[in-house]
């Protein structure tokens, strides 16, 4: 019996670690050259996977589509593992029509990386914390233009500030957790959670409109769907305070960037904080790269940190390869529609 094929089309494991424990498990490892984070263009790999290929492994990279054509480039596709929490680049819907696996790896040094992060950012606009440095850098010293927001209530009185959190999952409710020891109000919208997702993390469950009219602070986390996509546009600006800000860590697409430029241009709310674009890299072109400290820009890096990063999910990756071709479901799968049909395909049946 032939080895099975696992193509890794954009490899992040430095270490070549993770390459040698599938090659000891008995794979057939092929590995590209491609540096995914240094990609100038799109990118079509249709003509790297043999049509014996059993697995696809790889990081998101928009610029490297796994389309549906990819995956009918060989029957015998099993899976599409992902080193990425995002699996916005796999026609996920395709995939599961096949019954092939998509898996991803929502370690916790991702996902956490990125509601830290999102504190971050936040911190960063209330507390003013670049117009601060700047105007010393400057020369100058001091100014009223330069006076942040107190976040938590006072036993003055002062109430404190309202974050509105769209989407109470992973992310979310980390971050309604790093806000707990501020107390401000933190609210959210997530029609999928149950009430104990709310009353598990302290926050207020209210509908959408509510959370854009009463937060000081609206920050998305959500998965990039059909229903997700372009979600803040120009009436969900419109409907947020004038103070507010905004924030964007989820995916680019989720927000009709157009609509974004004008809320800010315009006034209609205060600043906003992005680390994802409906491009990248973000087009030197782009209306958003002249709003000055209106706007907050990060390099979708925001779980770019030391120990971090992609690193922890290596090991997972990897496993969820082993035991698909041991004709095991692995942890993690995405689709998880898929599992039956994928189990009558390929269940018990070891590559290995």
């Amino acid at each position: 019996m032939s080895k099975p094929k696992v193509f890794i089309y954009t490899p992040v494991d430095q270490t070549g670690v993770s390459h040698q424990q599938l090659e000891q498990a008995g794979c057939d490892l092929k590995l590209s050259n491609v540096s995914w984070h240094e990609l100038s263009g799109d990118m079509n790999i249709i003509d790297d996977v043999e049509e014996d290929t059993t697995a696809l492994l790889g990081v998101a990279v928009r610029k490297i589509p796994i389309t549906r054509e990819v995956m009918l480039k060989s029957p015998d596709l099993r899976i599409v593992a992902k080193y990425t929490v995002g699996t916005d680049d796999v026609d996920v819907e395709a995939a599961t029509e096949l019954g092939i696996l998509v898996t991803h790896c929502p370690t916790e040094a991702n996902w956490s990386g990125v509601a830290e992060g999102a504190m971050a950012m936040m911190l960063t606009l209330l507390k003013k914390v670049r117009e601060r440095d700047q105007y010393v850098k400057d020369g100058n010293w001091r100014h009223e233009n330069l006076q942040g927001t107190y976040l938590g209530r006072r036993q003055d009185g002062y109430d404190g500030i309202t974050i509105g959190i769209i989407g109470l999952g992973r992310i979310g409710s980390r971050l309604a957790d790093l806000l707990a020891p501020w107390r401000v109000r933190v609210i959210a919208y997530d029609p999928y959670k149950g009430d104990q997702q709310f009353i598990h993390h302290d926050v207020e469950r209210v509908e959408l409109d509510e959370l854009l009219a009463q937060s000081d602070v609206v920050t998305i986390h959500t998965n990039l769907t059909a229903e997700t996509r372009q979600f803040m546009g120009q009436a969900e600006f419109s409907k947020m305070k004038e103070s507010a800000y905004f924030l964007n860590a989820a995916r680019g697409a989720v927000v009709d960037e157009d609509a974004l430029f004008e809320a800010l241009d315009k006034d209609v709310i205060a600043g906003a904080a992005i680390d994802v674009f409906e491009e990248e890299p973000l087009p030197k072109q782009s209306a958003l790269l002249g709003l000055g400290n209106k706007i907050l820009l990060s390099p979708h890096v925001i779980t770019f940190n030391i120990g971090a990063g992609l690193t922890t999910a290596i090991p997972w990756a990897t496993e969820h390869v082993i035991q698909a071709m041991k004709g095991e479901v692995p942890e993690h799968v995405y689709n998880e529609d898929v599992i039956d049909r994928w189990v009558e395909r390929f269940g018990g049946q070891n590559l290995l």
